[in-house]
């Protein structure tokens, strides 16, 4: 008997339809002789909908209470679920973050998982239940309930697979699979069999939406099997493991949430260049691509995210008045896959397509298993289409 996590997202849970549609996948694995501990999201719009509505009673509302709003919309679902799962002869039980043992740091809102006391959870699977837990939350030393931010669910779902020793952690969506590039702009994009931790991380960061990067770091630390598929077919998904070795573009991703910031003084010296780069720090402003061509005249440009422009724009306004300031929206393009370092024919092909497109660079990186190239302007879906066309067989 195998020990398996299933974890299912908002849009798999939005209403009692599709409750039914999970409940059966989750019964099919139950039929299979498995032991079977799944993880779910709030349903829909929930967690959206609840930061809406604590917005209007303050433009600022406290962390901790943010938390116990928050976490409510997990506890409607594994409920829902639990109680749907009895109805229909399956025994199970809804657990929450903290009565699963979730202990997490003090950090609200983005809390980090510290340990997992998995004792309830295998005290209910000797019981031959299935055991329901509330994703994206725990508990801290206070008692006080934490949310763990975004991805918080999957975070969890691989967390409770570690603890459990589970021989596989299921991730469901609504896409059935990672593909080599976002099959809703390329007609051509394939779904992967494989993936590696390393390659799958890479993708997370370069803003690929299957899984979050927290939880792939997790999975890499602890040599969790991640599978990821639909919630609505049965179709083979992707698997996450260890890396295979080949020289390969697996995928290619374009992101066009960037912006390039130029900020420039008359004068330059150090210490004004680190007072900067602290301000930045302090406001929780993330930047990237930092690139100081100063000597005599402060001059640098960094690239972030358009989320924090309007942070940027209000710390310009009021301690950084001084600078000339200049915003431009640019593009990543980023391929993944393992030996792209060792393979010189990958950068020769990508870089004919540019040219032939008339596209100028800002950057190049290239490491293990991963090229970005970041323009400087942004850029359209066809020079994706075209590297897709060249690289991906």
């Amino acid at each position: 008997m195998e020990t398996i996590v299933l974890k299912f997202g908002g849009s798999s849970l939005a209403d009692n339809m599709k409750l039914n549609i999970v409940a059966n996948k989750i019964i099919d694995f139950h039929n299979q002789n498995n032991r079977v501990v799944v993880i779910v999201s709030a349903q829909g719009k929930t967690t959206d909908n609840l930061i809406k509505e604590a917005k209007e009673l303050s433009y600022t509302p406290d962390n901790r209470e943010m938390d116990v709003l928050l976490s409510t919309g997990e506890q409607i679902s594994i409920s829902k679920l639990s109680i749907l799962l009895n109805r229909l002869g399956y025994p199970a039980i809804s657990l929450t973050g903290w009565q699963a043992g979730i202990l997490t740091d003090k950090n609200n809102q983005e809390a980090k998982i510290q340990i997992i006391n998995a004792k309830r959870i295998q005290e209910e699977l000797e019981k031959d239940k299935i055991v329901i837990i509330a994703g994206f939350q725990g508990i801290n030393e206070l008692g006080d309930i934490t949310t763990l931010g975004r991805g918080g669910s999957d975070t969890t779902a691989v967390a409770v697979a570690a603890a459990i020793k589970a021989d596989h952690c299921y991730i469901f969506s609504d896409v059935d699979g990672v593909y080599s590039t976002d099959p809703n702009k390329i007609t051509e994009a394939k779904k992967l069999e494989q993936l590696s931790y390393t390659e799958m991380l890479d993708l997370s960061d370069e803003g690929a939406k299957v899984l979050h990067n927290r939880c792939v770091e997790m999975a890499k630390k602890y040599k969790v099997l991640i599978e990821t598929g639909s919630t609505f077919n049965n179709n083979v998904g992707t698997i996450i493991q260890e890396k295979m070795e080949e020289s390969t573009v697996k995928s290619i991703v374009k992101n066009d949430d960037l912006f390039l910031v130029t900020l420039k003084y008359e004068t330059y010296t150090n210490d004004m260049f680190q007072n900067l780069l602290m301000l930045l720090s302090e406001k929780g402003i993330p930047f990237h691509t930092l690139i100081n061509n100063s000597i005599n005249a402060l001059n640098i440009s960094f690239t972030i995210k358009s989320l924090y422009l309007p942070a940027l724009q209000q710390l310009l306004d009021k301690d950084l008045k001084m600078f000339n300031s200049s915003f431009t929206n640019i593009s990543r393009i980023s391929l993944v896959g393992y030996g792209i370092m060792n393979n010189k024919e990958i950068l020769q092909k990508v870089l004919k397509i540019l040219n032939m497109n008339n596209i100028e660079l800002l950057t190049i990186q290239i490491d293990e298993c991963k090229l970005s190239i970041i323009t400087k302007e942004k850029t359209s879906n066809t020079i994706i289409e075209q590297l897709h066309h060249e690289l991906i067989q």
